[in-house]
């Protein structure tokens, strides 16, 4: 999985005074958990660019200078109900040895028979939680929809996890290929054309 480094330094003062300053210049107030105690920490907001604001999932490399810099993943995040602006960032450090479950897109690949023919693709869920030890976090999880035809689905047991785990029942369908308006009506009308007597021949 990708990584965005985030350039930051650590907060002596936690209160509320201290958090309202930070935002007025221009930072965002974040808390990092996960190890042996939580580390606050302020960045720039637009270090956050990247992060936040994009369909993709990515590992963080949290750099607070002096040598100190921490592996991470975007655990929660509060933003202005009004202006988006970001209010706090939570994160959650990684360690080699330590499996962990982050949510990552759906990439649709191939070309599917049953749309082809008229068909609806229909994606159910456009991302995924996933579980895995960091050095196997995948960018995305590969949907190859070739084999489906009209009215078929597209579990999650049919795509393939070569390092990481799909954290979601068997039957959790990814995408499914429905029958349009346009490829009903079609059917519906060859199916009474087919009914319909020939013309010139008695009842």
């Amino acid at each position: 999985m990708k990584s965005i480094t985030i350039k930051g330094s650590e907060r002596e003062s936690v209160g509320k005074v201290a958090t309202k300053a930070l935002r007025n210049a221009g930072a965002v107030p974040c808390v990092l958990y996960g190890g042996d105690q939580p580390v606050h920490f302020s960045a720039e907001e637009k270090a956050f660019k990247n992060l936040v604001y994009t369909p993709n999932a990515h590992t963080v490399v949290i750099d607070l200078g002096n040598g100190k810099s921490f592996n991470a993943i975007l655990q929660d995040i509060q933003v202005h109900p009004v202006s988006d602006r970001i209010l706090h960032i939570d994160f959650f450090q990684l360690f080699d040895n330590k499996e962990i479950t982050i949510e990552v897109p759906v990439k649709i690949i191939g070309n599917s028979k049953g749309v082809m023919a008229g068909g609806d693709l229909r994606i159910n869920n456009r991302k995924l939680k996933v579980k895995a030890l960091p050095k196997n976090l995948p960018d995305f999880v590969e949907a190859d929809i070739t084999p489906l035809d009209m009215g078929n689905k597209l579990y999650v047991t049919k795509v393939p996890t070569p390092n990481f785990k799909i954290m979601h029942p068997d039957n959790t369908v990814i995408c499914q290929v429905k029958m349009s308006r346009a490829a009903m009506k079609a059917a519906q009308e060859a199916a009474k054309a087919a009914k319909a007597p020939a013309k010139g021949k008695k009842k």
